[in-house]
């Protein structure tokens, strides 16, 4: 897995690429510093996987923007990303359904 970070603006994004799972997932978990952004996004664009361990990052990506009052979204999954998302319920709480 690859992950490239840009700050624009007040926006951290996240541009992840190959496979989140569970050996990989700890290393966007030791990414997340969220502290003096507004909006954080996740690019998906270039994953071809997410297991439940990436979805559990994910999860605890947005609890704690949520409680910054900070704007979290996942933009630009594939369909076989966005299937993993919508089976788990989890596509609405990502803007993703």
């Amino acid at each position: 897995m690859q992950i490239t970070k840009t700050i624009d603006d007040g926006k951290l994004t996240f541009a992840v690429s190959g496979r989140l799972d569970t050996n990989t997932a700890p290393q966007l978990e030791a990414e997340l510093s969220l502290d003096g952004v507004r909006e954080v996004a996740f690019d998906f664009a270039g994953l071809e996987y997410i297991s439940s361990a990436g979805l559990r990052v994910l999860l605890t990506a947005k609890k704690a923007t949520l409680a910054a009052g900070q704007d979290m979204s996942v933009v630009n999954a594939n369909e076989t990303v966005r299937g993993v998302f919508e089976i788990t319920g989890c596509g609405e709480m990502f803007g993703l359904v």
